[in-house]
């Protein structure tokens, strides 16, 4: 099932991290937790949003009608032999968010891409700095690709309450990507087929718009993803940091123990049920940024719920891939063209 136009789709949970890199190389072939067979050929049922919601929670933007429109190109950064890179903006739940969009040459309409990078300082990032790695070679295997910004970032509008709210509203702009995408008539996009791919902290925005927007993408892919309980990266990346950040969350929605309510109500774990899309998840086992645990339990939970999901572990890979980083793009490039026809 695909959602069209205006959708009611998005959420996203991100907590910031500090990005990191870890070497090391292992021969052997990566784990593959392979898929649960699908029983029936019958379209995945997804459970409503339960209520009343609270307003920083994920059923409460199940509920929502989200808007994503008014893709525009600006500037051209660059052009060589395979895409033309631009400047680009679209509206995104009424705010002007920023981002970048690689167009290949030749004749369109291409698959599209959505990425959603992960976390770098607001105050010194710039537009389209995330994830540029892949963002060249996937334009370069013929898809648009939409690298988002985020609002707070680069020339995106702000949102003040964003970090206080758990930073939803980047998995927001992400829905909002893909929305201004399928909306936009351009003759180079093929609106009916676009994937979301996210690393790190772009992977908690994977997980939950997988659960509030089931539909709205073909496929997705989470590259060493944070966890899908948000306690838990508060605990590793901001609390020993003695982020402040932390106590006003706190004040604001309770810890764990005196809000569990709350805390499940952010957890994508919790709504595993309404994912719709294929899910690839892979991740480093020498991963020290983010603990390959989170990734083998995000992925055991949805299989649990008879989600078609693979977890690839890499052998010796760390946080951002080194040696195996080509060759697990190549399955990513083939993960996406299976799904996205």
């Amino acid at each position: 099932m695909r959602l069209r136009g205006t959708a009611c789709a998005a959420a996203g949970l991100l907590l910031a991290l500090v990005t990191g890199c870890t070497g090391g190389a292992e021969d052997g072939a990566p784990a593959t937790s392979p898929a649960p067979a699908r029983t029936t050929g019958e379209s995945p049922r997804a459970t409503p949003a339960p209520g009343p919601a609270d307003p920083v929670s994920l059923p409460a933007l199940m509920r929502r009608e989200h808007t994503g429109s008014g893709l525009r190109l600006g500037d051209v950064l660059d052009r060589n032999s395979a895409y033309t890179r631009h400047a680009v903006t679209y509206e995104a739940n009424g705010l002007t968010i920023s981002g970048i969009m690689n167009i290949p040459e030749g004749r369109g309409p291409f698959p599209a891409l959505v990425l959603a990078h992960g976390y770098i300082d607001p105050d010194v990032y710039l537009s389209g700095q995330g994830m540029p790695r892949e963002q060249d070679r996937l334009a370069r295997g013929g898809h648009v690709v939409l690298h988002t910004d985020y609002r707070n970032h680069a020339r995106s509008d702000k949102d003040p309450d964003n970090d206080v709210n758990l930073r939803l509203g980047y998995t927001e702009d992400v829905i909002g990507a893909a929305l201004a995408l399928r909306n936009s008539g351009r003759p180079e996009i093929d609106g009916d087929r676009i994937g979301l791919f996210g690393r790190s902290m772009g992977g908690g925005v994977v997980y939950n718009t997988l659960v509030v927007a089931p539909g709205l993408f073909d496929a997705a892919v989470a590259y060493a993803p944070v966890s899908a309980r948000p306690q838990e990266n508060i605990d590793h990346f901001q609390r020993p940091d003695g982020d402040p950040l932390v106590a006003e969350i706190e004040e604001k929605h309770g810890t764990p123990e005196e809000d569990p309510a709350f805390w499940r109500g952010v957890s994508p774990l919790t709504y595993a049920d309404r994912v719709s899309e294929p899910l690839l998840i892979q991740h480093g086992t020498a991963d020290d940024t983010c603990p390959l645990a989170w990734s083998r339990e995000a992925a055991a939970a949805f299989g649990d719920a008879g989600k078609d999901v693979e977890l690839r572990t890499v052998p010796g890979e760390g946080h951002t891939f080194g040696p195996r980083w080509a060759a697990e793009m190549d399955v990513t490039e083939a993960f996406f063209a299976r799904h996205l026809r």
